[in-house]
């Protein structure tokens, strides 16, 4: 792949979160972008907004005419794009190059500072942390992110100073073995994408071939209790941490001031006192406990670290507070994985302890419905109230005898109903509740704004009472 003869990119997949950061960077680097999605979304919309040529329908006589001249053109796919897309094989037939995302997204950052967080869970916040520190240091930083950043309010950072490069680094599909980073961050490995791994020993082993790709003399973060192995040739400088038990880096005191978590930071030679989060969640301590530790590593001085963290907003769909009255909150959050919901639903009890808590859930994908069906139903059991939806799909077929009511069978709760999406809005507008949850995955997110307007109009109602 040689990217300096580029002239055109094609995506198939434009609308998926680290495919669109590919399709704007590639946009504001002066090269014509166009490409594919399956639905409108609002991501696609900004995309468009920029110049973006999109459509929304699989065909061929939709792809721009400049497009049909493959020399200086790249393909670039999705996984979830399936293998009989026509556009896809229009490409593969004519002879084009086509490469997935994470092989564009290796090329664009091997040869720079890589920092490449990655994880089951945590590494979008934590990547996105690590880019505002670094953004609001003298160090700076490009980043190619996994959420919409609310700080950035975008999923793309460039600096043309900076030779920082922030990434996600994604296990599905192997994507990560595309990065040969100089600083690794590794949040979780619980069992996951058992579509793709055949176990957790195979999964943990791709995690290991990864970590053990660090640039020779970087640096390994990993939280503390992982199977993490360091091969013994390899020079690697490796830090771990925690939340609050004793590691390289961890947090002590930590406490809620006014709605905000405060704590102060061990590192390896000192305490930092008294840091403030302003982004809300217990995990998010833990989040930024490693960001912080990425940051001192890199000799970040510590008003940098305090500034940014006490100014940290999070992610778009990462404990994403919507409506925050005393007698309602409405937060939603893309948990679909077991240990991501209890730690969603544990912090919102921390936040708000002795107030009812509602669910509304969306599982993702019918493989991990299947694999994680008691966990699903352990994790949803500690609301109090759970409305389940129909399984988002994605890239998947219906997998026979595989439906919500696995999950809902097993939910140890008096107070529990499924929905499908027709419904959702009606169900919940009858529901009486202190706090609301979205959680998933899917497109579940069509729905926040729908659910916020009418929680609104609820407020309004109650106060002229």
């Amino acid at each position: 792949m040689d990217l300096k003869f580029l002239h055109r990119v094609y995506f198939l997949g434009a609308g998926g979160i680290g495919m669109s950061a590919l399709a704007r960077y590639f946009k504001i680097i002066g090269l014509e972008v166009a490409g594919y999605d399956r639905t409108p979304t609002d991501l696609t919309r900004r995309l468009i907004a920029t110049g973006i040529d999109l459509h929304f329908e699989d065909d061929v006589d939709k792809i721009p005419s400049s497009f049909l001249d493959k020399m200086g053109t790249l393909v670039i796919y999705t996984p979830a794009i399936p293998s009989d897309h026509t556009e896809l094989n229009f490409f593969k037939e004519k002879g084009y190059e086509i490469h997935k995302r994470s092989e564009v997204l290796g090329e664009l950052t091997n040869s720079r500072k890589g920092i490449a967080v990655s994880g089951t869970h945590g590494k979008t916040t934590v990547s996105t942390m690590i880019a505002y520190l670094l953004d609001n240091s003298c160090l700076g930083c490009n980043a190619f992110l996994g959420g919409i950043s609310k700080n950035f309010n975008s999923n793309l950072v460039l600096s043309a100073e900076s030779d920082y490069v922030v990434v996600e680094a994604d296990e599905f599909d192997r994507s990560f073995l595309q990065l040969f980073p100089s600083v690794t961050v590794v949040t979780a490995m619980d069992a996951d994408h058992l579509d793709v791994y055949r176990n957790k020993e195979e999964l943990d082993a791709s995690f290991n071939l990864f970590v053990n790709q660090t640039k020779p003399g970087g640096t390994i973060f990993h939280k503390k209790g992982l199977p993490v192995n360091i091969k013994a040739d390899k020079n690697y400088r490796v830090m771990t941490y925690s939340l609050d038990e004793k590691a390289d880096y961890y947090a002590d005191n930590i406490n809620i001031q006014q709605g905000r978590y405060h704590f102060d930071l061990i590192t390896p030679d000192r305490k930092i006192f008294d840091l403030e989060m302003r982004h809300p969640g217990l995990t998010n301590v833990e989040n930024a406990v490693v960001a912080a530790a990425v940051a001192d590593q890199l000799e970040i001085e510590e008003d940098y670290i305090r500034k940014a963290l006490s100014t940290f907003e999070g992610n778009k769909r990462r404990f994403d507070i919507h409506i925050n009255v005393p007698d309602l909150v409405y937060m939603d959050d893309y948990a679909h994985h077991p240990r991501e919901l209890d730690a969603v639903i544990g912090s919102v009890r921390d936040m708000y302890p002795g107030k009812k808590v509602t669910g509304v859930f969306q599982p993702h994908l019918y493989s991990r419905t299947r694999d994680f069906a008691d966990e699903f139903a352990r994790s949803l059991g500690q609301l109090d109230e759970l409305i389940l939806m129909d399984i988002y799909p994605a890239r998947e077929l219906p997998v026979k005898g595989v439906s919500s009511e696995l999950i809902f069978n097993k939910v140890n709760l008096e107070n529990k109903v499924l929905c499908s999406k027709n419904n959702l809005l009606g169900i919940i507008k009858d529901r009486n509740f202190d706090v609301l949850l979205t959680l998933g995955a899917g497109d579940i997110d069509q729905f926040v704004g729908p659910i916020k307007k009418m929680l609104n109009e609820r407020i309004k109602t109650i106060n002229q009472l």
